[in-house]
């Protein structure tokens, strides 16, 4: 008897070692690590101590290299674990966020919320003012500014032109999702609202606070912003740590979790300017269609994600403790937010770890 109670527990000693051993993901243990403010200092940790795959890091670094990239990094609660520049780019160059930026748009958004200058879910006229559209009163007024967060305004999207000219309707606020890039009118109304120039209220509120550089740029009808790769990487960790700096906590929980949740009922894959990957079904930019399953199948499921034309790329991997970020030329052809490029790069980075 007492011979088969120890084969039992041997037996489920060995089981658990295995099932241990399979873990493709080793849940990281270290203490969450935020770099200073000011210089380059920034701790690491290396793939060994990770206990990750060392053969799968030049795979993944030529592929980066070939598919046009200018900068990569990944970090593990906060540390580096890769940081690599390529086709004569380097770490004291800016480079654009396009698309990937409109996060940083959200976030100041709620970040005014929190200080009691704005409410989401009030009209964007009260900020603003009257006729920012071609609609009618009545129509214009139904559009608020979580509809601008959520990509549901039901303005035209046959044009990126943010002149009322060009804000035309085409559906109620709240029954059409579509990929516009009215959403920079949150801009005026977090300016509006704080009485400061935008870029005074994201450097003051946001960006000093982190110790990021940069700085936006008008392209045309566009607000796009501008940095070093480590100044994403930056934002990628406060996101990471849900708007916490540190002891800091400089967006709220609950809007950071709203703005990282499904956020209306028909795509799925949206939250406030934020890619959410795991869902059920999500849209595409410039369709109407529904597209089944995850918006990267090969990421872990509950990635979030700021994504900008011609592959710029934030991801931020909660269960994994992760910060991922990719700034360059576009991979393959021009892209608005989404490509191939992400599943295969996941490929890659998964046979990392696995």
């Amino acid at each position: 008897m007492i011979k088969n109670i120890c084969k039992i527990l041997i037996l489920l000693l060995c089981a658990s070692c295995s099932k241990e051993d399979n873990n493709s993901t080793p849940t990281p243990t270290q203490s969450m690590y935020f770099p200073p403010l000011t210089g380059n200092t920034w701790e690491t940790v290396s793939i060994s101590d990770l206990k990750w795959n060392q053969n799968a890091v030049q795979p993944l670094l030529d592929y980066l290299e070939l598919k046009n990239s200018k900068s990569f990094i990944i970090l593990v609660n906060g540390r580096i674990v890769l940081e690599n520049y390529f086709n004569q780019h380097d770490a004291t160059k800016n480079w654009y966020w396009a698309s990937a930026g409109k996060t940083l748009t959200s976030t100041m958004t709620g970040i005014a919320q929190q200080e009691g200058l704005l409410n989401i879910n009030n009209k964007v006229s009260q900020y603003i003012g009257m006729g920012w559209t071609s609609e009618t009163l009545a129509k214009e007024n139904l559009i608020t500014c979580k509809h601008l967060l959520t990509m549901t305004s039901g303005l035209d999207d046959s044009t990126d032109d943010v002149e009322p000219v060009n804000l035309i309707y085409k559906a109620d606020a709240g029954t059409r999702w579509a990929y516009h890039n009215v959403y920079v009118k949150l801009q005026d109304v977090v300016a509006k609202a704080s009485g400061q120039t935008w870029e005074n209220y994201f450097n003051t509120k946001l960006r000093d606070k982190i110790g990021m550089n940069g700085n936006w740029v008008q392209l045309g009808v566009n607000s796009v912003y501008t940095s070093n790769s480590r100044s994403m990487a930056r934002f990628g960790l406060l996101m990471l740590n849900k708007g916490k700096w540190e002891s800091n906590q400089i967006l709220n929980e609950t809007y950071f979790n709203e703005a990282t949740t499904t956020s209306q009922n028909i795509n799925l894959g949206y939250g406030y300017l934020w890619w959410l990957n795991g869902k059920t079904s999500y849209h595409l930019p410039q369709s109407q269609l529904t597209f089944p399953g995850s918006v990267i199948p090969t990421a872990p499921n509950d990635t979030f994600m700021a994504l900008g034309k011609n592959d710029q790329k934030i991801y931020v991997v909660p269960s994994k403790n992760m910060v991922i970020i990719r700034m360059g030329d576009a991979a393959d052809g021009e892209n608005l937010a989404l490509s191939d490029f992400d599943e295969t790069l996941w490929k890659k980075i998964t046979a990392l770890y696995q």
